[in-house]
Order: C-alpha cells, then structure tokens, then sequence
C-alpha cells in the first residue's frame, strides 16, 4: 500500500456514454480522469432493496455518520499497531491487510460480501448489522490493547525497582535484618535515600529534625552514584513528624518492611510480568491485525452502501449507473476532481452559475452549501454535481 495513495469514487448514470451502457460509461470515466491522474477500476456495487424517499434520506444521513466512524476505529487500530511494533512502517505496512490481500489490491478488485452481508436485506438492517460489527471490533481491539498496557507500565515499573538509584529501586536485595529494629514497642527504624551532596548536612542535622532522635543513630546502609542509604533510629511517637521533616529537606525516606525472600519473591514477579508482556503483546499483535482488516473492509462496504443510496437520491429510477473507484495520490486528485467537474458539472442543471473551468461561482456558495445539507449528503465534503467521495487509508 502506497502511503500517499487517494482513492475516489465516483458514480456516474450512463447517459454520460452515447450507447448508455455502463462499459462505455466506465471508458468514458477513464477518459475523463486520464492515465497521468490517476488509475480507474471498476467498482462493484450490487442493487440493494430500495424503501421510501425518507427512508433513503435517513439512511444517507445514518451511512454518513457510521463511515466516520467506521474511518476512526481503522485509524485507532492502525495506531495500535504502530505503537506495537514501536513505529516500524515496513512491519506495520505488512500487518495493514483485507482479507490477506494488501489494501490497494483489496480495492480494486473489490466484491460485496453476499455471504456476509446479504444484498436482499433491508438497508437499514445492513446500517445496523456493519454498525455493531465496528463498534466490536474498536471494543475488542482497545481492550486487548489496554491490558497489553497495564502489563508492560506494570513490568517497566518492577524492572525500575531493580535498577534504579537508592531513591527509588527495591531495597530486597540491600537491606538486611540487622540494619533493622523490628517488632520494638517504643523505636522506629527509617531509611532515608540522601543524595551524595547533601551527606555532611544530613550528619550534621538528623538528630535535631525533631525529638527523640536517637543520637548517633545514622549508619550507611549502602551508596551509589546518586545516593547514600542512611538508617536512622527514632522513638515512634515522633516517626511522622520525623518523616515529614525529612522529605522537607528534599531527601528521601524509603517505605520498607524486611521480608523473608522478598528478593527471590520480586524476581519471579519481573519474570512472570516478562512473560505475561510477551504473551499480551502477541495477542494484541493478532487482535490488531485481524481488527485492522475487518474494520477496513466494514469501512468500504459502508462507502459501497453510502455510493448506492446516494446515487438513487440524485439520479433516481431506474437504477442505471456506473460505479468507479480513481487510485490517485493526494496531490494528484484535485487535478482528479477538476478533470470530474469540467466534464460532469452539467449534472447539477442550472442550480450553479460556473465559471469557464466549471468551478462554482462565489455568489453561489450559500446555495452550494444549503443543497449539500438538503440532499447532497456528502458530510463534510464539498458538494459535487455527482456522487462523489474522496477517502484513504492511512
């Protein structure tokens, strides 16, 4: 999949072709957008069950709504895989399939899925059908991902522990029982990580933070590059004023309750979190590829049925239309659509005053923008004079 690949569809009635047949019509489009533009394929759109008036101006309405949507979950899929494979285009770029077939080649050979999503259905049952399948999908997709999130936050914060400074890693594997008093009634022993340009101040001033500081009670634990490891003996009556007073000074006190084999305990807890992000992380992978794959192809039978409807709204009955989707490039496809407008523009009748390229006059701006809310139907688009629809898959 090319990444500035554009793609247009365009449906045309066949009066635009002598014969009105829809192979020449085809030819007639190609003609029209030209080689150097961009590439015509024809599009395949079967003929769905056709309600009322207002029910097809409902469900244009209803198509408009779930193709931004639709849009959205592949683009939040998409980014899950790229934050996945920690933004490698090449691998991400072969994850981004339909049906195992690359994006492009999905399009232009593509085929509504009669199997899937039967053509003798009612539209609004198709609307309500490729609607839930999106939102399950988006749901599935954000929920494996977010576990896969918690695991990996939760094994950076373990691995954290083992490596970080005195300040802020496990302190298993540093302290021993007998640099504790444990189970005493009257004294506490604190630990305070302080850095190493701070040591002559905290010797000096530890025993006068507060009361019942034991005097000389200060010993070196362990260092390192950034931090010594004080212990530090008080009575408990005063152990919170004596922590509050600490962390005033900007030093660090350090939370710890010596365990019997709490070093091997947080070891297999790294590991078995190592393990658990390595699984998620496949899951995920999977999820998001099979994810990428089914919303893609919701998201082109939601255009297919928003190109049908639109094209009975403008060109009505009897059904006789062709239907063609334009590979271009974003730079390409407003040359695209000008070649469209100077050959099609007529099929707007007399609604628009055109200047001599077939654009619409500024004074008919206002009318160009009230038809595009009354029966275009082209959501945020810009109003053409035929069913038109410019898209890409990113």
């Amino acid at each position: 999949m090319s990444k500035d690949s554009r793609y247009l569809l365009v449906s045309l009635p066949t009066s635009i072709s002598p014969s009105n047949h829809a192979e020449e019509a085809l030819s007639a489009l190609r003609s029209t957008v030209t080689n150097d533009v961009g590439t015509t394929y024809p599009f395949a759109i079967p003929t769905f069950k056709i309600g009322t008036l207002d029910a097809l101006v409902q469900q244009a309405d209803d198509l408009a709504k779930l193709e931004s949507a639709c849009e959205s979950v592949v683009n939040k899929v998409g980014d899950s895989l790229r934050n996945l494979l920690d933004g490698n285009e090449e691998r991400l770029q072969q994850q981004k399939t339909i049906n195992d077939k690359p994006v492009d080649q999905y399009l232009r050979s593509f085929q509504w899925n009669k199997v899937k999503y039967r053509a003798d259905k009612p539209i609004a049952e198709l609307i309500d059908s490729l609607q839930k399948e999106a939102a399950g999908i988006d749901n599935d997709v954000r929920a494996k991902y977010n576990q896969y999130n918690q695991v990996k936050t939760n094994l950076a914060t373990s691995q954290r522990k083992q490596t970080g400074n005195l300040s802020t890693k496990s302190l298993a594997s540093i302290v021993k029982p007998k640099d504790l008093i444990q189970d005493s009634e009257y004294l506490d022993t604190h630990l305070i990580a302080v850095p190493l340009s701070n040591a002559k101040d905290f010797l000096k001033t530890y025993e006068s933070i507060t009361e019942m500081v034991v005097p000389r009670s200060a010993t070196e634990i362990a260092r390192d590059d950034e931090f010594i490891l004080y212990s530090v003996v008080t009575f408990k009556k005063y152990s919170t004023e004596f922590v509050h007073k600490i962390r005033e000074k900007r030093w660090t006190p350090r939370d710890y309750k010596y365990k019997e084999g709490g070093k091997e305990e947080e070891a297999r807890e790294v590991g078995r979190l190592e393990k658990d992000e390595k699984k998620l992380w496949g899951e995920a992978l999977r999820l998001g590829r099979t994810g990428y794959s089914e919303s893609a192809m919701i998201w082109i039978h939601v255009l297919a049925l928003r190109v049908f409807v639109e094209t009975v709204l403008r060109y009505g009955l009897p059904l006789d239309f062709v239907c063609g989707l334009v590979q271009t490039t974003s730079k390409q496809s407003k040359k695209a659509k000008q070649n469209l407008d100077d050959a099609y523009s007529y099929l707007g009748g007399n609604a628009f005053g055109r200047d001599s390229k077939g654009r619409i006059k500024k004074d008919d701006q206002a009318m160009s923008n009230d038809m595009q809310q009354a029966g275009g139907h082209l959501g945020d688009q810009e109003y053409s004079a035929y069913v038109y629809y410019e898209f890409e898959i990113v």
